[in-house]
């Protein structure tokens, strides 16, 4: 055990909806190519409280916003103790066929926890492939928890990506939440946005978009398409629809013009069925693009963007230390419910 690093780490762990526990878990040495992170600050993702996408894990470590100082390298590792490090939790392997493709999420080694016990712990042991592949060290001028919107924002990038915009587009962000106001800050800093549109059917959330967006709508009581050709002329190029719900799905395509790409941001639940109109997506030439997580690629724009100015801290509103980690769970549930004022839950162990 390095003077450096403890024998073991505590860790947040989900057994079930509303039953968060502290655990110990033991905290291996790092070997060859692997480096053991002090955490020195996690976010809380609004996925982590999607209950029915946990429970299939459980009981499973949380956390995957992650930054920390190296406390421990073992052999050849890339990065010595001192270093502040970002680690994405998930890591390619950059050599197969979807690697080379840039498919990195559909990489078979893909899927591995890469961040052990998880990210919201006091260590982290962060394996090689990760720290090969997807480990970026922090700048000085980037704050702890401006550096925990790293893996968010990289996945917002990779969906700007896929949403295949083009210049003079109309852009409707559905959804205000955290990640809704991180595509708002990333669509400003594109060149091909004409209009940029934020809707959302809570106050709060459609305030905190006014700054952000050309047109902040609350569709609270208006339907969302009726809302959108009034201040198009005609519907919205592109949506990105952040709810993962048909409900919102629907409006968003209604929303369209013809020729428009819906980008999905969240799954639905396994049973759900979305019963499509091809008969309409074909003559209106409408693309559904889906967009899951972000790979290497991602995660260094994301970096350059904050490094940059991408004002994403000011999107904090709570702060907490790790023992408080269920209450920020709850704050992230009811800000995601539209019960509670609530953006970005730091923790910090």
């Amino acid at each position: 055990m390095s003077a450096a690093r403890p024998a073991t780490s505590t860790a947040v762990v989900f057994h079930a909806p509303n039953d968060l526990r502290l655990e110990e878990f033991p905290l291996p040495a790092p070997g060859p190519g692997e480096v053991v992170l002090r955490v020195t600050a996690c976010g809380l993702c609004p996925g982590e409280v999607m209950d029915w996408y946990q429970a299939r894990k459980a009981p499973v470590p949380l956390g995957h916003e992650t930054v920390g100082v190296v406390a421990d390298a073992g052999t050849g590792a890339r990065y010595a103790p001192g270093t502040r490090l970002f680690v994405h939790h998930h890591a390619p392997c950059l050599t197969c066929r979807a690697c080379r493709r840039g498919d990195h999420v559909h990489c078979a080694a893909w899927a591995a926890r890469r961040l052990i016990p998880g990210g919201l712990a006091t260590y982290a042991l962060a394996q090689a492939a990760a720290v090969a592949a997807d480990a970026l060290p922090v700048p000085e001028t980037v704050s702890d928890e401006a550096a925990t919107f790293i893996e968010p924002l990289a996945c917002v990038v990779k969906a700007l990506r896929r949403a295949r915009l083009r210049g003079g587009d109309r852009v409707l962000v559905v959804g205000c939440g955290v990640m809704g106001l991180l595509h708002l800050m990333a669509l400003r800093a594109r060149p091909e946005p004409e209009l940029l549109l934020a809707a959302d059917r809570v106050p709060a959330r459609v305030a905190a978009a006014v700054p952000l967006a050309d047109r902040a709508l609350d569709v609270s009581s208006a339907p969302l398409a009726d809302a959108v050709r009034e201040a198009t002329g005609g519907g919205a190029d592109v949506a990105i629809v952040g709810p993962g719900s048909l409900e919102a799905l629907e409006a968003a395509l209604a929303a369209l013009a013809p020729g428009g790409t819906l980008l999905m941001f969240t799954p639905t639940p396994p049973e759900v069925r979305w019963p499509l109109r091809t008969h309409d997506l074909f003559f209106r030439e409408i693309a559904v693009v889906p967009s899951y997580s972000a790979g290497p690629d991602d995660t260094r724009e994301a970096l350059r963007l904050i490094a940059a100015g991408l004002p994403v801290a000011s999107l904090v509103t709570h702060r907490l230390p790790l023992r408080e980690a269920a209450a920020g769970y709850a704050v992230v549930r009811a800000a995601a419910e539209g019960r509670a004022r609530g953006l970005k839950v730091i923790v910090t162990p």
